[in-house]
């Protein structure tokens, strides 16, 4: 379907010497408009299957002719929601692997490989962020990135890719803003630190990746008596710093960049927002958590 609607675009594109942009977006507007007629006709109940599976045919035409107009994006995430309340099947491939999906929740991934899924998992945030998206989940509102995926235990997808201990995929969700909320944040970091204390000196690399970029979005992570008691070797071998775990000060850069980046989230702007600033260029990669 998806090759088919590719045909059809490419005609139109080249026969009305229009567009792309054009032809894509009344291709994503029809899709919508059958959607919602099958889900009107139903009173209100999405009948699922091929009437809700045409939604990710226009997630991958966005993604294959790179849709600029945000509001329609917007228009077709808000569609998938409503009927399914989760993101997975834009997220399960980026953090699994194409095959995992018809393991996890029984279909197949809507993109070649993991790196295209990863893409366009980049793809939707960068216009879930510039259209300021916010869904209702249960008693609180969540933003797009933070949404859990049902079929892994209603883990966020943050959450997921600290457990499999995958520092890339954590790396691009933190950027984008995913939350650390007070209660999960605890239960991420000390699961993490648990996680590594297991190895008694051998740690490996992934998950150390993976606790010292969750230390760069941190203003300070532990309580200084508790993580002397009970993990000093982590201490000791460097896993985690003098400066984060109260023994010495964290440093005022660290701190600014935390308030920056929060005051960032609260306007959309991250990670976009950051190269907006007056700052030196040289502070563009340590803001955005690329480096230390």
């Amino acid at each position: 379907m998806v090759e088919y609607f590719n045909t059809l675009i490419e005609g139109c594109r080249l026969g009305e010497n229009v567009s792309s942009e054009k032809v894509v977006r009344e291709a994503i507007r029809e899709i919508l408009r059958f959607h919602e007629k099958a889900r009107r006709e139903n009173g209100n109940v999405c009948l699922m299957g091929k009437y809700h599976d045409i939604l990710y045919i226009a997630i991958k035409l966005c993604y294959d002719w790179e849709l600029k107009d945000t509001q329609m994006v917007a228009t077709l995430l808000d569609a998938i929601f409503s009927c399914e309340h989760t993101f997975e099947r834009i997220f399960i491939g980026a953090l699994f692997g194409t095959r995992a999906p018809f393991y996890i929740a029984g279909w197949k991934s809507d993109f070649r490989d993991q790196e295209e899924n990863l893409r366009a998992v980049v793809y939707y945030l960068d216009h879930a962020t510039n259209a300021s998206l916010e869904y209702e989940y249960l008693i609180e509102k969540l933003r797009f990135i933070d949404v859990p995926i049902e079929s892994c235990g209603k883990m966020t997808p943050l959450k997921i890719s600290i457990q499999l201990g995958l520092p890339d995929k954590m790396l691009i969700l933190l950027r984008y803003g995913a939350t650390i909320n007070k209660n999960d944040d605890d239960d991420v970091l000390m699961w993490l630190i648990n996680k590594l204390s297991e190895f008694k000196g051998r740690y490996p690399y992934n998950f150390v990746a993976c606790l010292q970029i969750l230390l760069r979005v941190l203003p300070r992570s532990f309580q200084k008596d508790d993580l002397i008691e009970d993990y000093s070797e982590l201490i000791t071998h460097g896993v985690v710093p003098p400066t984060r775990c109260g023994l010495i000060p964290a440093e005022l850069k660290h701190l600014c960049r935390c308030v920056i980046r929060k005051r960032l989230w609260e306007n959309y702007e991250l990670p976009g927002g950051i190269r907006k600033l007056p700052i030196p260029k040289i502070l563009f990669r340590y803001l955005d958590i690329m480096e230390d």
